[in-house]
């Protein structure tokens, strides 16, 4: 950065410049006044000291400009306000054309932004339609036959297996069923079930569990429910009337499941039914082993 000092010359010499081209001035305006009074003889003399003033009052111009960049630059160093005013530039008309470059750029884009709009919007609404006008009845449950591979007691809870289940899938799933105190353990091993595939995964003590087990079910009782003999793995459960049409997932906010629980029911001849009709499997009845006139759960 330069000195104080060093601004104080270069502020002293612009100012000495001033005062010698203003002196330069007065002495040109004294030699005209002096040419027009002695006439034509002396004319030529006056006439080259004059283009000698001038040019020395282009050299000196020059000087001063000089001296005057030098001082404004040294000044904006400083931190001071500049002592000559800089020239004009064309620097508003670049900044106009700079701040039109964006606005055009950003109208584009709002343009695209309201034309993507209008084509999410039917999609949505054409989806909600099909689901509301699905009636919530049996037809919504996924329902097949699945073969309890093994089961085990739960590692962290004491009312609970652990079940492996082949459902005809390509892997077995894996089943939570608070069946510990109804059903002895080595009864739970390498026997068929009817089970319900599509309600949402969700963790029982640290384990995941895919499905649920039906069974009949009193506070004191309770007991798989059975498919007919020679039924396998991926059978699907039928009942006349209603259309089979499950959910992939059944959403827990709708609580189809829950609406449809009050009428999954054991006969009085331990067949289970949906509203009075029959369960099947391959056209023959799903059962209970002992229990009638129950809930199905």
């Amino acid at each position: 950065m330069a000195s104080a000092e060093a601004i104080a010359k270069l502020e002293t010499k612009a100012v000495a410049a001033e005062k010698l081209i203003q002196l330069l001035r007065q002495q040109i305006s004294q030699v005209k006044a002096a040419q027009a009074g002695q006439g034509s003889g002396g004319g030529a003399a006056f006439s080259q000291e004059i283009v000698q003033l001038r040019e020395e009052n282009s050299q000196l111009k020059s000087d001063v400009e000089t001296w005057k960049a030098k001082l404004s630059a040294a000044e904006v160093t400083n931190g001071k306000n500049v002592f000559c005013a800089p020239a004009k530039s064309d620097e508003k008309p670049k900044e106009v054309k700079a701040e039109a470059a964006p606005t055009a750029a950003t109208e584009g884009k709002e343009k695209k932004v309201k034309a993507d709009k209008p084509e999410k919007a039917p999609k949505e609404k054409k989806e909600v339609k099909k689901e509301d006008d699905t009636p919530v009845d049996i037809g919504r449950l996924d329902l097949r036959v699945g073969h309890i591979r093994k089961a085990s007691k739960h590692p962290d809870a004491d009312s609970l297996y652990v079940e492996e289940i082949d459902l005809g899938e390509e892997k077995p799933r894996t089943v939570i069923s608070g069946l510990v105190k109804f059903i002895p353990e080595e009864e739970m091993q390498d026997r068929m079930a009817i089970i319900l595939c599509n309600l949402k995964p969700s963790k029982m003590r640290g384990i995941m569990s895919e499905a649920m087990v039906m069974c009949a079910s009193t506070p004191e009782k309770v007991e798989i429910m059975a498919p007919p003999a020679g039924s396998k793995p991926g059978d699907l459960v039928q009942v006349d009337g209603y259309t089979r049409n499950p959910d992939a997932q059944l959403n827990p906010k709708k609580k189809i499941f829950e609406a449809c629980a009050p009428d999954l029911k054991v006969n009085d001849t331990k067949q289970a039914t949906y509203k009075g009709v029959l369960w099947t499997v391959n056209g023959q009845p799903v059962t209970s082993q002992t229990l009638v006139g129950v809930q199905i759960k």
